[in-house]
């Protein structure tokens, strides 16, 4: 950052130092950003971060899914806001995921559940208002993580294992003496005659609705199964569900295909605004870092959204605005360092074509 400012690298380490209400900023960007009336919901994922050392905060080892293992490094939590019917989404809160240390005087065993619901707690107060549903995928289906969402009230959205157990409801008739018949029958998914078809979503796509009881939940839940036959020879399929019942199917299916934002957000955070570039090794720079990364995207996108054409579908390409920043910058130092006027050359209509220079979309 100072190779390109009149700050020196010590002074933005000092203030790296200090902490900031990443929280509020991002809060206030979302609110002024989503439309009141749209479809909203919070999406949480966590995401890995590599990084070398011996005294890092933090440093353990974590899932990396690029290399679908576990590898040593950090590892970040992030909660975003996505506007499901304009398929954007903004990052409220990152969070990184302490190292577990093994010690023999504690009584109950801490999981990584247990650092993310802390994340959740955290930053429930600062979710808009009309967000009802937490949506994760499916590592998150978990007894204990599902129990910590609805007692924050919120709704859990998430994926299924295909070889889940449900059980059918009973809703015959009763003995007149005795404990009564809850359950009738354990779900096959090979026979969807008591599913409730929707038909297709998509082309090639089958969706199926029910309301069943999950044994590894523990409760009632929406399930929708979702069957790909673009290849009738491999069928493909996914179990997605909801503790909320009265959700619609369709809407539970487009908040998890939503879902897939927040991976966007990752990918932009890493490529262009130095997510893992951070050299520091003390908590409080590193969660500095790891925040100001990820608001410098939302401040990004919220810039573009503000300056595309209504008539045409919102394409946010952090590539293009980053090199038109450059391009900006770059002709803003060449006007000042050469004592030339900045109203005839901002003016000048091979200006905004200068800008522009080298991007992919614009």
């Amino acid at each position: 950052m100072s190779r390109y400012s009149e700050l020196s690298e010590r002074t933005y380490r000092r203030h790296f130092a200090k902490g900031y209400p990443f929280i509020s900023l991002n809060q206030a960007l979302i609110v002024e950003a989503m439309v009141p009336s749209h479809y909203q919901i919070a999406v949480i994922d966590a995401s890995f971060v590599p990084k070398s050392g011996k005294a890092t905060y933090g440093l353990d080892r974590f899932y990396n899914g690029k290399a679908s293992r576990a590898e040593r490094g950090l590892e970040i939590s992030m909660i975003a806001v996505v506007d499901v019917e304009q398929a954007i989404g903004y990052s409220l809160s990152v969070q990184q995921t302490p190292a577990i240390k093994p010690d023999s005087k504690q009584t109950t065993e801490r999981t990584r559940v247990d650092d993310y619901l802390d994340h959740l707690r955290a930053t429930r107060a600062a979710l808009p208002a009309a967000v009802r549903y937490l949506v994760g995928d499916g590592f998150y289906s978990k007894l204990k993580w599902v129990k910590g969402v609805v007692d924050l009230e919120l709704e859990v959205i998430g994926k299924l294992r295909c070889d889940a157990n449900l059980k059918y409801f009973y809703d015959g008739a009763q003995k007149p003496r005795g404990a009564h018949r809850k359950y009738d029958g354990k779900v096959d998914l090979t026979d969807l005659t008591r599913w409730q078809a929707l038909g297709e979503v998509e082309a090639d796509t089958s969706l199926y609705s029910a309301v069943v009881w999950s044994v590894s939940l523990k409760r009632k839940i929406r399930v929708v199964y979702l069957v790909n036959r673009k290849h009738p020879e491999r069928l493909c399929y996914a179990l997605l569900f909801s503790t909320d019942i009265e959700l619609d199917p369709i809407q539970l299916y487009r908040a998890y295909r939503a879902r897939f934002q927040i991976e966007f957000i990752f990918r932009d955070a890493k490529q262009f605004t130095g997510l893992t570039d951070c050299q520091a090794r003390d908590a409080q720079k590193l969660d500095f870092h790891f925040n100001a990364s990820l608001t410098a995207l939302n401040m990004a996108k919220w810039e573009q959204y503000q300056q595309r054409n209504i008539e045409e579908p919102f394409v946010f390409s952090m590539a293009s605005y980053k090199r038109r920043k450059l391009n900006q910058h770059l002709l803003e130092r060449f006007i000042h360092n050469l004592d030339l006027d900045e109203t005839l050359i901002k003016m000048h209509p091979n200006y905004q074509t200068l800008c522009d220079y080298g991007l992919l979309v614009s």
